[in-house]
């Protein structure tokens, strides 16, 4: 299949005026030089940059500290409840208020500075976290408390992309500075689970907490000081501004199917993943094996995106964005045949390896979003992100209630890639051509 920047056709970023412009930014050293050029710049080179050094610090620790504050939250309340489905809603609680903080606040991101909102969004969340502490505090408030982090959760999120622009520039620094964070998340999230286990076998779930709650104020501490120009507080009302950039982003063809193209795959990707549980089960796993095949996903994800980045470059990269965008969801095929925990930890990996189309992904997405919009854009990226795999997750537990597992997981597969290719295929078809000069 040929894609947008093959060969006689123009990329996305080629389409956009300026888009290839080398920008120079701060060197460790406070030398102002290039951090990147038309070709792929490398892991290497996204590290030189001081700011981005502390923006990855800070997610680092923030993403620790979320995941194992995540882990005893969940045993909290079911210790106070007793309750698997109160237990369960801690999770849900922190994915189904994205949908409002992404589209009522997402022009936060674009009217105050960056540093800013970052730093409020951590001393928020910390604030939230901290108050889960206190004795005796009623279940209802734990959730409640857990709705606000997730709230500000995408405006976190798209502040810090578009921080990435404005700090790497609108070319593959960018692209790779969003797969480093990419990569750091899924990292943090095995190496969370782990320590998160070790750490309540050690202290309570409150304890936790208050670790959790100290790792946020530290990822705020460094974020203090410096950062990217400050973006300018419009005149318009925040709530207004939100919608407005909403309405402007969906108007736009191009922007719309880059963004469905973000949605969908995840969507069904997180499906069979759901189902792991009922799944190892039937095999007779215990709780050892449940663990290994939660982390075939992730595996593969950071194996795939280390690779297509290190190895690939911009125009390799773009080529395999709609082929592996659509062809993540196949492996999930595989769980027609009822297979073994091997087969099933082969089949998570291999759909992990899928995440590798977002790096092509992001450098069209970039370049298709106009400059005032790019932190809103984000910001309602992340939100429709989480929403879409919430959904993913509620649909396969409720068909799996009058269904096998196994052949949920497998439909899944088939129709997250046949959905897959209608959005590739839009996508395609919104592909800019070139302009021909007067003569």
């Amino acid at each position: 299949m040929s894609t947008p920047s093959g060969p006689g056709t123009p990329g996305p970023l080629e389409s956009r005026p300026g888009a290839h412009a080398s920008r120079p930014e701060l060197a460790p050293g406070g030398a102002r030089e290039p951090v990147r050029g038309p070709g792929s710049v490398g892991y290497r080179a996204v590290f030189a940059v001081r700011e981005f050094r502390a923006v990855f610090a800070a997610h680092l620790v923030s993403m620790l500290g979320e995941v194992v504050g995540q882990i005893a939250l969940s045993v909290l309340v079911y210790r106070l409840t007793g309750s698997p489905l109160l237990s369960a809603l801690t999770f849900a609680t922190s994915m189904l208020p994205y949908v409002i903080g992404g589209t009522l606040l997402s022009s936060v991101a674009d009217r105050f500075p960056a540093r800013r909102v970052l730093v409020v969004c951590d001393l928020v969340h910390a604030g939230c976290v901290a108050a889960m502490v206190v004795p005796g505090m009623p279940v209802a408030a734990l959730l409640a408390l857990r709705c606000v982090p997730a709230a500000i959760s995408p405006v976190f999120s798209g502040t810090r992309s578009a921080t990435l622009g404005d700090i790497l520039g609108a070319g593959d620094a960018f692209v790779l500075g969003r797969s480093v964070i990419r990569i750091t998340s899924q990292t943090a999230q095995l190496a969370g689970f782990g320590v998160g286990g070790l750490l309540l076998a050690a202290v309570s779930p409150r304890a936790a907490l208050a670790l959790t709650a100290a790792a946020l104020v530290g990822s705020a501490r460094q974020l203090t000081g410096g950062g990217a120009p400050p973006a300018t507080a419009g005149r318009c009302p925040l709530l207004g501004d939100s919608l407005s950039g909403v309405r402007r982003l969906f108007a736009d063809r191009r922007i719309r199917a880059l963004m469905l193209l973000s949605w969908v795959p995840p969507m069904f990707v997180v499906m069979p993943e759901v189902l792991l549980t009922p799944y190892s089960d039937g095999l007779g796993l215990g709780s050892a094996g449940l663990g290994l095949l939660m982390c075939g996903m992730p595996v593969g994800a950071v194996a795939s995106e280390a690779l297509v980045g290190s190895l690939l470059g911009p125009r390799a990269r773009a080529r395999l964005t709609l082929p592996v965008g659509v062809a993540a969801m196949l492996p999930a095929l595989g769980y027609a045949c009822r297979p073994s925990f091997g087969w099933a930890l082969a089949l998570q990996v291999l759909t992990g390896c899928g995440i590798a189309y977002s790096l092509g992904l992001d450098q069209w997405f970039f370049a298709a979003v106009p400059d005032e919009l790019r932190g809103r854009a984000m910001t309602v990226l992340t939100a429709g992100l989480m929403t879409a795999q919430g959904l993913g997750m509620a649909v396969a537990g409720a068909v799996a209630e009058f269904a096998p597992v196994h052949a949920v997981a497998a439909a899944a597969g088939g129709c997250g890639a046949l959905c897959s290719l209608l959005v590739a295929l839009e996508v395609r078809r919104t592909v800019a051509r070139p302009v021909r000069p007067e003569v």
